[in-house]
């Protein structure tokens, strides 16, 4: 696998933790007690922190890549094996 492909293939799995990530921890001004500001939406989050959601992100996609690169070296689960378990056998 090259330098290009495995960029690639983090920033996917780095996209899809941070959508994950996204709602975690997040609460609204109903829940934290604070004064609305006229027009503001009711499910508007008063604490909202991308750094934090950046960092959680970089944790979860880097343990997931890893289990993707391991499997990719060492082949503990191959096209094969996902075939055979779809057909039961």
């Amino acid at each position: 696998m090259n330098l290009y492909a495995i960029f690639a293939i983090y920033m996917l799995f780095w996209v899809i933790s941070a959508f994950i990530m996204l709602p975690l921890g997040i609460r609204t001004p109903d829940e934290t007690g604070e004064v609305k500001v006229p027009g503001q939406a009711d499910s508007a989050p008063s604490n909202f922190r991308p750094g934090l959601v950046a960092l959680r992100a970089t944790i979860l996609s880097a343990a997931l890549f890893g289990l993707y690169y391991a499997n990719y070296v060492y082949g503990w689960i191959s096209a094969d094996t996902l075939i055979a378990m779809s057909k039961g056998g």
